[in-house]
């Protein structure tokens, strides 16, 4: 498996493109699926996830991400001007020179991220995140060979001129976690390089989770795992188009296949991003995609010395804040409904709430106003604020659930089975007379109890609850990033001064 860095010092590169490109529509986005990627759900191949019922609706927000983008009212949001073409290119792929650059990345990732109420974690803008760090320090990927350092820019340039979307599977199968990656019971349970030709490599194995893989173009394939000696093989990073051949998307089992329509499952509906695991059947990467290559220091070095997790990230709290913002809402207009928006112990609990969503929203803004720029003229976000945020999201998030949930009682759960009970001829009235609030019809508050329902309660709703608690991954990883990257010099100084004053005597002594 060992290969001369030397034999591919010249590496076909993905063409920089120099033509005007206009941006991409919905419509083009929607035209771009039925590319014959390998989606299963129940043992069959899906024809296409635009038009598959669990699949479709989710198809359609997505797309309308990029009617969002290119809406020429949102240029200045939405989009920036590319360096290389000087076509408007999508906001996520700038890497921030200063720190209106990096507010203007946040921003265009609310934007998004409010079109969606929070629900969509793995929009466009969040690996993006990642290449646009990986082009911004490239001479990580050089300690490798210099040729990758290339691939890497020219592939960032690729999906940044076309507007594409790209997620990733970093993270070995749940197989065995008490053994390292080459010590399984089969080399190629964990997704590795197989074979080196001369024009690329084969990759075969499995990797999770590509969530939103069977909507994006691309699949960033690599490991964020600690990696030992002797697992050389996994230790890369490869991009590949999602239709490739060889490679099989398996989501887990839809939500939106019993979301009967959207008044009853309203986000389910429309916003079920699927979660992916990968299998890859010797699937074959050309060099050219290449930018790591059985390399433990670089597979590690990709996410802590470059921006990229930074990046990334600074898109994922965006999303997390429009999330709890969703939540508020939807806790006050259900406090609204149920006349108890001005009790007293109501009030508190409101309060409570917000003061956590405003802590999110602040370290978010902190890491822009605390964000350092590199000798290249890169602008870092603060990592302290971002870990801060990411560390105590999984204690945070189910505290707000169990919040809101205390409050509102059994207003969700006391409604009726479905929107069919509300045009029933014979259980219409009833259901009119008896479900109606002090300030709403009985439609309006059974569709936002429906709302509040599927968001707090239903499968769709505890998926996400799963989701915010393992977002950055293990809370005692996370909180190890916060450790490694708070100020405690700083803080044992002040320390030490304190007892110098032990040694020092009073004025009056």
């Amino acid at each position: 498996m060992s290969a001369s860095i030397e034999a591919h010092a010249t590496p076909l590169l993905s063409p920089r493109a120099t033509a005007p490109k206009a941006l991409r529509t919905g419509a083009d986005y929607l035209r771009s699926l039925d590319d014959g990627r390998a989606v299963f759900i129940d043992g069959e191949q899906v024809k296409n996830v635009t038009t598959h019922p669990a699949l479709r609706e989710a198809a359609r927000s997505a797309a309308r991400l990029f009617d969002i983008a290119s809406d020429p009212a949102m240029e200045e949001r939405m989009t920036f001007v590319s360096p290389t073409t000087g076509n408007r290119v999508l906001r996520a792929y700038q890497i921030p020179r200063t720190h209106a650059d990096l507010k203007a990345k946040r921003l265009a990732s609310e934007t998004w991220s409010e079109s969606t109420f929070g629900m969509m974690g793995r929009t466009p803008d969040h690996v993006a995140g990642f290449f646009c760090g990986y082009a911004a320090v490239p001479e990580v990927f050089a300690a490798g060979g210099a040729p990758f350092a290339d691939n890497v820019v020219s592939y960032y340039e690729h999906l940044r001129e076309n507007h594409l979307w790209a997620t990733y599977a970093i993270v070995p199968p749940q197989v065995d976690r008490s053994k390292p990656a080459h010590k399984q019971s089969d080399p190629t349970l964990y997704a590795g390089v197989v074979k080196e030709t001369d024009g690329g490599i084969v990759i075969a194995g499995a990797q999770q989770l590509a969530t939103a893989g069977l909507y994006s173009d691309v699949l960033y394939l690599s490991c964020i795992h600690p990696l030992q000696p002797g697992d050389e093989n996994y230790a890369i990073g490869v991009a590949i188009p999602m239709n490739a051949p060889g490679l099989r998307l398996y989501p887990r089992r839809p939500f939106a296949v019993q979301a009967e329509n959207g008044f009853d499952h309203p986000l389910t509906s429309r916003f079920d991003e699927s979660d992916c695991f990968v299998v890859l059947k010797d699937v074959f990467v050309p060099w050219e995609h290449v930018f790591i290559y059985r390399n433990l220091e670089v597979c590690r070095d990709q996410w802590w010395k470059t921006p990229s997790h930074s990046y990334g990230n600074l898109q994922a709290q965006a999303r997390y804040a429009a999330k709890l913002r969703f939540m508020l809402g939807l806790a006050m207009r259900m406090n609204e409904a149920t006349g108890n928006a001005a009790v007293p112990p109501v009030m508190v609990q409101m309060g409570e709430l917000a003061a956590l969503a405003s802590i999110v929203e602040t370290m978010l803004e902190a890491q822009e106003l605390k964000a350092t720029i590199d000798e290249k003229g890169v602008v870092w976000p603060s990592k302290t604020a971002l870990y801060a945020v990411m560390a105590l999201q999984s204690e945070i998030n189910p505290k707000m659930v169990d919040m809101v949930r205390e409050m509102t009682g059994a207003a969700m759960i006391t409604m009726p089975s479905s929107l069919k009970d509300l045009d029933s001829a014979v259980t219409g009235p009833d259901i009119e007379r008896y479900m109606a609030s002090g300030i709403s019809s009985a439609r309006d508050r059974i569709a936002l109890m429906r709302l509040a329902w599927d968001f707090f309660g239903s499968e769709f709703g505890n998926r996400h609850q799963q989701y915010e608690k393992f977002y950055g991954g293990a809370s005692f990883l996370v909180k190890q990033n916060m450790y490694r990257n708070y100020d405690f010099a700083r803080a044992c100084k002040l320390v030490d001064s304190a007892l110098a004053l032990s040694t020092t005597p009073l004025a009056n002594s």
